[in-house]
């Protein structure tokens, strides 16, 4: 089933007609929980993983956690719609658990399925996100890993992994990515306004937009940030939202050139502020706003993981050297 994104409640170029030098394209994801194979684009399906190829390890030291989630037991409790058993860590594995740690895989996506995720170096068109179980030092960091591919080499491989290593016992349970299919949809997009994202005059006008649309329809008005701006969930392209940090300026660390968006994974595909991106499909014709939304954890957290405190992880590269390390921020 296709998803698609309601006309916006304003038309943004017919309030702001400086917004149109700005508009750009991004690609919402809309993850839904399904059965992905090994050569889909997906969420927390199976990855196309050559079998004599290693698997991405963490080498950092970890936590001796006593308590911990099985994976499997995660996925029986979600199917019975419970939530899982936490059970002690035995001796043995956490003696294991002191060395590498496989790293979760998180999602992949094929070029051919994805509009504007664009080719990578080396025309590599397959992009796969992995994440460690752990995490890191007093301020609990996250360690993520992005591998390139071309993927119809990949598809040759003499054979595939048909199993990856086994999870360690998980922190937490939204840990683990829930399997999910894509539905891939093209919006336009505008800048997040705030800082030095946009002229500070526009800023102001919106600013005051905002309160006039409040003063006079209520707290259920339509605002520029939910509304107009820049969807929720997981995105492709586009620009990155600053609702918990404020825009920051995210330059290469090895030659300091701006970076670009790649991609923004997110804890949640909607929240009570952004209910007016809900897809069509996803809605009860006959009733208006956050009661028209229909399927429950399946739309409203369809990956079930989280990234920091339901924050947005936006993954920039450098576009200038593609060896250049990826930059990981949580906004």
């Amino acid at each position: 089933m296709t998803r698609t994104t309601p006309a916006r409640p304003v038309s943004v170029e017919a309030v702001f007609p400086e917004l149109a030098p700005y508009r750009a394209r991004t690609t919402r994801l809309h993850p839904r929980p399904g059965r992905p194979g090994v050569r889909d684009s997906h969420i927390g399906g199976p990855m196309l993983w050559p079998a004599d190829e290693p698997w991405p390890l963490c080498h950092e030291p970890h936590p001796a956690e006593i308590q911990g989630y099985d994976p499997e037991e995660i996925r029986g409790a979600r199917a019975a719609g419970v939530g899982p058993p936490g059970r002690p860590r035995s001796r043995a594995r956490s003696a294991a658990d002191h060395g590498p740690a496989p790293l979760v895989g998180l999602a992949q996506f094929f070029r051919r399925d994805i509009p504007g995720l664009g080719c990578g170096p080396g025309g590599t068109d397959l992009v796969q996100l992995f994440r460690c179980p752990f995490t890191h030092g007093p301020y609990l960091e996250r360690r993520y890993h992005l591998r390139r591919r071309r993927a119809a080499r990949t598809e040759r491989a003499e054979r595939l992994l048909a199993v990856p290593p086994r999870a360690p016992l998980l922190r937490w349970e939204d840990e683990l990515p829930e399997p999910c299919v894509l539905h891939p949809e093209e919006v336009d997009t505008y800048p997040w306004a705030e800082g030095d994202t946009l002229p500070a005059s526009l800023i102001a006008r919106i600013d005051a937009w905002d309160d006039a649309q409040v003063a006079e329809h209520g707290p259920d008005a339509p605002s520029y940030q939910y509304d107009l701006s820049i969807p929720p969930g997981w995105r492709v392209g586009g620009y990155p939202s600053w609702a918990s940090t404020g825009p920051m300026a995210i330059g290469c660390a090895s030659c300091d050139t701006p970076m670009r968006l790649l991609l923004t994974a997110d804890s949640c595909e909607m929240d009570g502020g952004s209910h007016s991106w809900t897809p069509l499909e996803d809605r009860d014709p006959l009733l208006k706003g956050r009661a028209s939304i229909r399927g429950g954890v399946s739309v409203v957290r369809p990956t079930r993981l989280r990234f920091g405190r339901d924050r947005d992880l936006h993954v920039f590269v450098c576009p200038v050297e593609s060896g250049h390390a990826p930059r990981w921020v949580l906004a």
